[in-house]
This record gives C-alpha cells, sequence and structure tokens, in this order.
C-alpha cells in the first residue's frame, strides 16, 4: 500500500499568512527566497493567506558571490539577508521581514514552516533543538513549528529533507498508509560524519565554482521548493525528499 503524509491542517488553512523563517541568504538560499516568493503570489491567487518570511543571515555580500549567488557589485559589503529581502519586498510589494543575525539566537523567533541553507553541521544541531524546545511550549500559532525543510549540498550533489516537528494527526484512509512522523535532517543522517572540511567562505568566484558548481544551487531550490508547494497546495506528500546528481542528472526521491 503506498505511503502518504496528510499536511498539518493548519498550513492549508490558516488565519494568517504561514511564518516561514529561511536560514542562510547564500547560494541556495537566495533561489529559495526568490522560489517563496513565486510561492507566495500563487497561494494568494488561490485564496490562501500566502506567506510571511524572515530570512536570517549575518553575512554579508562579498566579490566571490558574484555570479554564483543573486547579488550585484553596488551590494557588495552590504548584508546579504537584508539585499535580498529588500529587492523581494519591492518587486513584489511584499512586507517581509530581514534579520541580520545568526540562528537562533536572543532576537530570532520559530515559524510554521523552517527552511536552512546551511553549510555546516553545528547550526543544523542548534536548529533542531530550537524547533522542539520550540514545538513544546509554544502556544501562539505564528509561532508554532510544524515542518523543518533543510537543504545541503557538495560540489555537484545534494539533497532536501522535509521533516516534522512532533507527530501530525493524520486523517483515516482505506486507499493509503498515513505517515504522521518526517524524520528531520539531524534524525534521518548521521550528522557527526558529514565532511565540513571544504565549507566555508571563498575568497574567489573561481574557488567558489570548485567547492559548488554553478547551477547546484538553483537546481536543488527549485526541486525542494517545489516539494514544499505540493505540501501547501495538494495537501499530501508522498515522499519526504530528494536526492540530487548533477554529473549523472538524476533525481531521486526519499519515499516514505
Amino acid at each position: 500500500m503506498k505511503k502518504v503524509h496528510y499536511t498539518h491542517n493548519y498550513l492549508l488553512a490558516p488565519y494568517h499568512p504561514l511564518t516561514v523563517n529561511v536560514i542562510g541568504a547564500g547560494g541556495t538560499g537566495c533561489q529559495v527566497l526568490t522560489a517563496l516568493a513565486r510561492i507566495n503570489c500563487a497561494l494568494q491567487g488561490l485564496g490562501h493567506q500566502g506567506l510571511d518570511v524572515t530570512a536570517y543571515d549575518d553575512d554579508i555580500v562579498t566579490r566571490a558571490n558574484l555570479g554564483r549567488q543573486l547579488f550585484t557589485p553596488l551590494e557588495v559589503g552590504a548584508n546579504k539577508a537584508e539585499v535580498l529581502i529588500t529587492r523581494l519586498n519591492r518587486f513584489f510589494g511584499f512586507d517581509w521581514s530581514a534579520n541580520p543575525s545568526r540562528y537562533p539566537s536572543e532576537d530570532t523567533h520559530v515559524a510554521n514552516i523552517t527552511i536552512s541553507c546551511v553549510d555546516n553541521v553545528k547550526a543544523r544541531v542548534d536548529i533542531g533543538k530550537s524547533l522542539r524546545k520550540a514545538g513544546k511550549n509554544n502556544c501562539d500559532d505564528r509561532r508554532q513549528a510544524y515542518y523543518w525543510l533543510d537543504f545541503g549540498n557538495t560540489t555537484d550533489t545534494g539533497q532536501v529533507v522535509l521533516g516534522t516537528i512532533g507527530a501530525v494527526i493524520q486523517p483515516k484512509s482505506k486507499k493509503a498508509e498515513t505517515v504522521s512522523k518526517l524524520p528531520c535532517v539531524d534524525k534521518l543522517f548521521d550528522l557527526s560524519k558529514v565532511d565540513e572540511r571544504d565549507s566555508g567562505p571563498s575568497c574567489s568566484l573561481a574557488e567558489a565554482l570548485r567547492k559548488q558548481d554553478l547551477f547546484i544551487n538553483s537546481t536543488l531550490s527549485q526541486l525542494g521548493c517545489n516539494l514544499l508547494w505540493k505540501l501547501i497546495s495538494q495537501g499530501m506528500i508522498d515522499c519526504n525528499g530528494l536526492y540530487l546528481n548533477l554529473k549523472t542528472m538524476k533525481v531521486n526521491p526519499i519515499n516514505l
């Protein structure tokens, strides 16, 4: 019998725009934010409340970012989150927010959906702890954590993992086996075995491209955001992630 996960009811008919935290506004994060803007417009066109996004990143734009990330020479030295959110707000007429700090910190807030686009293990571990702690103690709908979508990649491979913060009540179904808990990235993989020696900032575009291929971030972001789009617009998913290999041009789903 096919396994499926039915979306938490609150995401389908919220009282307010769904709160979304995007952690990391670099190679993948800049692409994800643009995709979220399109999702927001599409959801509102369908009568949904849409998304209220906050981007977190304490890093600034450098010349090594130009070309591979969505920044211009005039933005060098500016905070990445503030640049991207300002641009999207002006283009689409949104009122999204930027927080030029690391997540989590004293001035950060938990959201309904957390999207991590980070390049190190510690950040993922800290995010997981923060979300699970908030999930137990929070009664505010806007600050209730439901899902965590994580993006990770190497030079030309990557993965997307969508997990739940706690169990999601599932309806009874005779046609499929329902899955209430989706493992988050820190539970699906042993993060202690991840090799981080080649992560971190680059001094030039050439060095950055040796670490991450030109289209790995944009391809991964489109596939991952498509999963999020299905979760909200269709109310169910039959996979909670994917593996991408740009060398072989293959995409394999992570089936439930």
